[in-house]
C-alpha cells in the first residue's frame, strides 16, 4: 500500500497530538519491542514510536525495518521520533481519497 501526498499530510495532522506509544531500548529492535509496534498498530492504526540511536544512518534502517516487518507506512520521521499508519481490519481513520 501507498500513500498518497493528499493522505500522508491528513495523517501528519492525525499524528501531531500523538505521545510516542512504543520506545527503543539500547538493545535496539528486540522481539518484545516489534511485537508491541505490532499490538500498537493493531489497535491504534496510527502510531508514534521513539528509536534510540545516536547514528542516523541507524536510526532510518530501524525504522525502515519496523515497516517492513510491521507490514506499516512509514508517514514521517524526524530526529528520534517516527511516524507509522497501518490500516485496521475495520479502518477507523478515514484517508482522502486517492
Amino acid at each position: 500500500m501507498s500513500l498518497t501526498e493528499k493522505q500522508i499530510r491528513h495523517l501528519r495532522r492525525l499524528a501531531h497530538p500523538l505521545k510516542p506509544v512504543v520506545m527503543t531500548g539500547a538493545r535496539g529492535l528486540s522481539e518484545g519491542v516489534k511485537r508491541e509496534i505490532d499490538l500498537s498498530l493493531a489497535h491504534h492504526e496510527l502510531i508514534k514510536i521513539r528509536v534510540a540511536a545516536d547514528d542516523r544512518e541507524e536510526r532510518r534502517r530501524m525504522i525502515e525495518t519496523v515497516c517492513a516487518e510491521a507490514d506499516a507506512e512509514l508517514v514521517q520521521a524526524i530526529g528520534h521520533v517516527a511516524v507509522l499508519y497501518r490500516p485496521a481490519e475495520k479502518p477507523v481513520i478515514q484517508l482522502p481519497p486517492r
